[in-house]
């Protein structure tokens, strides 16, 4: 298998680690703290199959790191955070 054959997972997910930031800050998160935090993640390489399994574990599709200001954005929406 080569390195083209993995993904990239963030761990913990990259949305339940803003979703605590945000509420120990009980504010929401600048841009400038979602990007710190998305750099400061801990990753796992893993094949396809696997992170397919991480996926229906935990019952969601994480924010996407590359668009994780924006997604962020969407996903407090659907988590019923304050503006």
């Amino acid at each position: 298998m080569s390195d083209d054959d993995q993904i990239l997972c963030i761990v913990p997910s990259l949305v339940a680690q803003l979703l605590r930031a945000e509420q120990d800050k009980g504010a929401p998160l600048t841009e400038e703290e979602v990007l710190r935090i998305r750099d400061q993640s801990d990753y796992i390489a893993m094949p396809p199959h696997a992170h397919r399994a991480v996926v229906e574990e935990r019952g969601y599709e994480d924010i996407d790191p590359e668009q994780c200001w924006n997604q962020w954005q969407e996903a407090r929406i659907d988590l019923g955070c304050e503006p």
